[in-house]
């Protein structure tokens, strides 16, 4: 699929020049805001960048005049006669936002012209020997610069050191880095001779990210990683890990996982007990909150508590009278002793005087005389 361009609508002549839409349109919003910067025609982001050995790579080549030679103050100022051709190399292991923002830099490093960036990335034999041991191969480093929407083209197998046979053959106007000197083996700097020529433009390194730095946080935490992918299925094999190592990260992973489990338990336990409590508290103010219901109950326990008490007689304690249910004053009864009485006779005349002094019939009964002969 070919990048597309948005056509030129002429909008009006003014002699024998044409004056396009995009152009008036930069034009009035300079005279609102002269600090504002002419937007780039760009194709559509629609698939990756190409290599520089693809035909659409080869072809933006071609068509590039690398005999007209563009200077710095030319870049900056507009006046270039064709695009700029950037050029930024890199390891770009596990590529990241610092990758991405040095790229875009690059890409905006002269906003006044249409720049073409071109990215550089070694091989895995050449990193390998001369900086170290990669996490991603060469081809996985070379697809992830590709999906970047800075990159215009991207150079495989690139060279450590930038000469000047390189940039003839790629047509190379500026080199963008960051302007920290790049300490190697057999120099200081390997940007010394292209900023020594005026080829090369500073970018700014972004701070608190960087791959070595990824890389140090797997290291401090390995034994956290290793777990995580034996739970997600990796082999001990694949992950370089011992059999004795391999048991104690699995015992740990279903410690971890009877911990979750008994914590989620636990808050299973606790967010049911506030769903019955909040139910209890719901039925209860249905019961108790509204219309004073509780209050009734209470007037109604009220009101038969004084209904049992007016049953019975109230004590005058001024005269020690008692009141009956009139309202009339009486004197209180006269206590009469209760006197014990057996009688073995049959002597009605006793009986009798029992009865009058005591009020209660005395027990009578008679013996056989033979018994006590």
């Amino acid at each position: 699929m070919e990048s597309r361009k948005r056509p030129h609508q002429v909008l009006a002549t003014n002699g024998n020049e044409k004056v396009d839409e995009i152009t008036t349109i930069n034009e009035k919003r300079l005279i609102i805001n002269p600090t504002y910067k002419v937007r780039q025609n760009r194709p559509t982001l629609c698939k990756p960048a190409p290599y520089s050995t693809d035909p659409e790579a080869i072809a933006e080549h071609e068509a590039c005049d690398y005999t007209q030679k563009i200077t710095a103050e030319m870049a900056r100022n507009g006046t270039a006669p064709r695009k700029i051709r950037i050029y930024t190399d890199g390891i770009y292991d596990l590529f990241h936002q610092g990758h991405a923002r040095q790229m875009m830099q690059a890409k905006n490093i002269f906003p006044n012209s249409e720049v073409y960036l071109i990215i550089g990335a070694c091989n895995d034999e050449l990193t390998h020997t001369m900086k170290g041991r990669t996490v991603m191969t060469d081809v996985e480093r070379y697809e992830a610069i590709r999906h970047c929407r800075y990159v215009d083209e991207i150079i495989r197998d690139a060279p450590w050191k930038i000469t000047d046979e390189f940039m003839a053959l790629h047509k190379i106007d500026f080199v963008a880095q960051d302007s920290t000197p790049y300490v190697s083996e057999d120099c200081d700097d390997i940007y010394k001779e292209i900023k020594e020529k005026g080829y090369f433009v500073a970018t700014e390194r972004t701070e608190g990210i960087s791959t070595s730095g990824l890389v140090a946080r797997l290291v401090k935490d390995y034994d956290i990683y290793v777990r995580r992918n034996l739970a997600r299925g990796y082999s001990a094999k694949e992950l370089n890990v011992s059999f004795l190592s391999e048991k104690k990260f699995r015992l740990q992973n279903k410690i971890d996982e009877i911990k979750h489990k008994g914590r989620k338990v636990k808050e299973d336990f606790i967010e049911k007990w506030e769903e019955k409590s909040n139910e209890f508290v719901r039925a209860f103010l249905m019961l108790f909150g509204r219309e004073n219901l509780l209050e009734k109950i209470w007037d109604k326990s009220k009101g038969g508590i004084k209904e049992v008490i007016s049953l019975h007689p109230k004590k005058n304690n001024k005269k020690n009278m008692i009141c009956d249910n009139n309202g009339t004053d009486s004197p209180p009864p006269t206590k009469i002793p209760r006197m014990k009485h057996c009688s073995i006779t049959s002597d009605e005349d006793d009986e009798e005087l029992n009865l009058a002094q005591s009020g209660f019939p005395s027990i009578t009964f008679t013996l056989p005389s033979n018994r006590f002969i």
